[in-house]
């Protein structure tokens, strides 16, 4: 998934916003629709703004699933 990186808090977690588009059942409208991940970056280069690609893996705390793939900025 592609998000954007708005809050770098430890020493290896980041968190990162996803945004989407999703179609409103009745109106027909588009409606943008994010969620926030915890997500681990081992090697601690992501900052604030940054977007990122990220993936799913095994569990690293009791909110964080998530790892950094790459750093597109």
């Amino acid at each position: 998934m592609l998000g954007t990186v708005i809050k770098n808090s430890g020493s290896n977690t980041v968190s990162v916003i996803v945004e989407r588009k999703v179609k409103h059942p009745v109106y027909g409208k588009y409606v943008k629709k994010s969620r926030k991940y915890l997500v681990h970056d081992a090697k601690g280069d992501c900052k604030v703004g940054d977007t990122v690609t990220i993936f799913e893996t095994k569990p690293f705390s009791k909110n964080k699933s998530w790892s950094v793939s790459e750093v597109l900025n």
